[in-house]
């Protein structure tokens, strides 16, 4: 692994399409004790275009990116469901590579400081 996850600031939890199955809502519905229905009108919306028809996770603003998850806690910079998290966010970061640690280090590179944090 080239990460640590426990020293980013949320990467992933910013996509702004974070497409969820009918089982991870079951999987939230189940950790927040509600009904499917209840779940998906409270933590997805229903995104279409001609190409795409997905139930995306809903987003709030964020003080690093312009949003995250709303699932992912801000002032922690962690998620809030980890156990219950959706397969797309266990599955991340398809490979052994996380886009965020590459913008990283290239930001420390280019800042020729290799604490450099890039901040808003």
């Amino acid at each position: 692994m080239k990460f640590n996850c426990a020293k980013c600031p949320g990467y992933c939890c910013s996509h702004g399409r974070i497409a969820v199955s009918d089982n991870d809502i079951r999987r939230l519905a189940q950790h927040f004790g509600i009904s499917e229905r209840a779940a998906r009108k409270k933590h997805t919306f229903h995104y279409k275009t001609k190409d795409i028809d997905e139930q995306l996770l809903r987003h709030h603003k964020d003080t690093v990116y312009k949003s995250v998850c709303h699932l992912f806690d801000r002032k922690e910079r962690r998620c809030t469901v980890y156990e219950a998290r959706p397969n797309v966010c266990r599955k991340y970061p398809y490979g052994d590579s996380c886009g965020y640690y590459g913008f990283l280090k290239f930001e420390r590179a280019h800042q020729d400081d290799e604490k450099f944090i890039p901040t808003v």
